[in-house]
């Protein structure tokens, strides 16, 4: 930091990230800002990571906010660059995760002409992002830096996209810098609290449902105190299973794509619902079908950092806006509790009657795989995947450990697997980190291989290979029976791609191979990938198969 001396706006930039406490970007660099990328040349308490296409480095930053709390941060090149980038800024929106992309732009001389790569970002981003903008003055980088760290981790968090033209990086001018953003405060109402309280008094069939913004680990060990106190039920949002310990005696389960049919009238059946922190969307609620938004007979208490979430699709009988870690903390700390439910401990053995993975037969039985996974690997393991039906059978078979250990795209993007685990796994290196991808899913990205290589990332990658893209040949199956189209897959060999990689690789084809190949992978340094080749008639963990499907229709 060097105060009000004359700087290049690409060093002011770097100044105010280390200010910010960055200490990682993502990138495929571009020229249109060089300027950033000679300043970062002198900046070492900033590692940059290069990475092989902008869908990976914003995944990556997505993933590295998901696990810091604190904005990741992504550099990208503007026309091409930005375009591949907005996956990543789409899934951290719909995922409330805090992430800053900044696209080198034209000259400022150069706008309004379509010029070469030219896109107006912040008519683009708007629609993606909590807040797009342009820094045409290099002297207001620090403030318009600072606003872009408290946009993307206040309220409910979530992405900020600013553009940088070109000559302004290279302006030469004095800049005040400014200090270290942090979260507002928002304590939860004491009397908005004691409400609570008094419908939980009242109510026969509560559950709770949680997860999603501004859920932390300190909030996860507090709202567990204050539920396991009284047996209420927990189960969580769509791929938030690492927002409560699944071991604790009340933890119910996950919702979403496949959840345990017994949850599902549980939440049905409930007198009051208690939402901390999920949004309760679309793929929470099956469609809006699971907790509707009139929610007749039904009590909803709504609890979310952000007012604007709070009334936005649902009736909510009482809504607090408050942050998670003051909410769960308040929970604890209640001493005049005078409810208990028995229901807590029902949903939990439910939940492990559902989570036991029973033999089906299967040449490759995916779900004996994740048996063996949960015995040889440690319960902190880092789950990180994309989207397809293969993330079924560790959403319902493996259970989560402490967060962050569940990295998933709520927004059901493709390809996010492979570069979030790079990004946990050069943010976690003690812990275990593993990426589980499909084989239409893993192509999406798969060349981040090259960046895990690069920079020493220790991971496994487990690919499942059923030959198609699964999720949507299911649905094709039921909906248009045995008239496929666009969705059958030829592969390559995913284990000599590794090899080519510079990883160590094997393949499996029965499920008494799996073990052997797990454990041989746990002994080996870096990138390991293991080559899973499954069976299309085996189509999801809920146990639907391709003939079944067609014999139904």
């Amino acid at each position: 930091m060097t105060g009000n001396s004359l700087r290049t706006g690409g060093r002011i930039l770097v100044d105010q990230l280390v200010a910010q406490g960055c200490d990682r970007i993502f990138t495929v660099p571009g020229e249109s800002f060089l300027a950033v990328l000679d300043a970062l040349h002198d900046v070492p308490a900033i590692e940059t990571v290069v990475c092989r296409q902008e869908g990976g480095v914003t995944f990556m930053a997505c993933a590295d906010g998901a696990m810091t709390g604190r904005p990741g941060v992504a550099f990208v090149t503007r026309g091409p660059g930005a375009t591949n980038a907005s996956i990543g800024v789409h899934v951290a929106m719909q995922d409330s995760k805090p992430m800053i992309l900044f696209i080198g732009d034209v000259d400022r001389g150069m706008r309004d002409r379509e010029g070469f790569q030219e896109v107006d970002f912040q008519a683009m981003f708007t629609p993606l992002a909590k807040w797009a903008a342009r820094i045409d003055d290099a002297a207001r980088i620090p403030e318009y830096v600072a606003r872009a760290y408290s946009v993307a981790i206040s309220g409910r968090p979530g992405p900020v996209v600013l553009a940088l033209p070109e000559d302004m990086l290279k302006d030469v001018v004095e800049a005040t810098d400014r200090p270290r953003v942090t979260r507002p405060v928002q304590p939860v109402c004491h009397n908005g609290f004691a409400v609570l309280m008094e419908m939980l008094e009242d109510a026969k069939a509560p559950i709770a449902i949680i997860g999603g913004a501004d859920w932390s680990p300190s909030a996860r060990a507090n709202f567990q105190l204050f539920a396991e106190r009284i047996g209420l039920p927990v189960a969580c949002a769509f791929r938030q299973q690492d927002a409560f310990d699944n071991k604790s005696p009340v933890w119910a389960g996950n919702l979403g794509y496949g959840p345990n049919p017994k949850l599902v009238a549980r939440v049905k059946s409930a007198d009051l619902i208690l939402a901390v922190g999920a949004r309760l969307g679309e793929a929470t609620t099956d469609g809006y079908t699971l907790v509707t938004p009139e929610h007749p007979g039904q009590i909803l208490v709504h609890v979310h950092p952000d007012p604007n979430e709070l009334g936005r699709v649902y009736r909510t009988d009482l809504p607090l806006c408050a942050d998670m870690d003051e909410f769960a903390e308040a929970a604890a700390l209640w001493d005049d509790v005078a409810v208990h439910f028995e229901t807590g401990a029902q949903a939990h053995a439910e939940w492990l009657a559902f989570s036991d993975p029973q033999p089906t037969g299967a040449t490759l039985d995916l779900g004996q795989c994740v048996r063996a996974m949960r015995e040889a690997m440690p319960a902190d393991t880092v789950i990180c995947n994309g989207a397809g039906n293969f993330s079924g059978w560790w959403h319902r078979y493996w259970p989560y450990g402490e967060k962050p250990s569940q990295l998933a795209p709520t927004a059901g993007a493709m390809g996010y697997g492979v570069p979030a685990a790079v990004a946990a796994a050069l943010r976690l290196p003690e812990r275990k980190v593993v990426a589980v991808a499909g084989d239409g899913d893993f192509l999406m990205n798969g060349q981040e291989l090259a960046t895990a290589v690069q920079y020493g990332a220790d991971l496994l990658v487990i690919v499942i290979d059923n030959g198609a893209y699964g999720t949507i040949r299911m649905h094709q199956e039921r909906e248009y029976p045995a008239r496929l189209s666009a969705t059958s897959l030829r592969n390559p060999d995913f284990a000599a791609l590794a090899r080519a990689y510079g990883g160590w690789a094997a393949t499996v084809e029965r499920t008494e191979q799996f073990a052997p190949a797990l454990a041989e992978a746990l002994t080996q340094p870096g990138l390991k990938l293991l080559h899973l080749k499954t069976e299309i008639e085996n189509i999801a963990a809920s146990g639907a198969t391709v003939s079944g499907l067609r014999g139904r229709a």
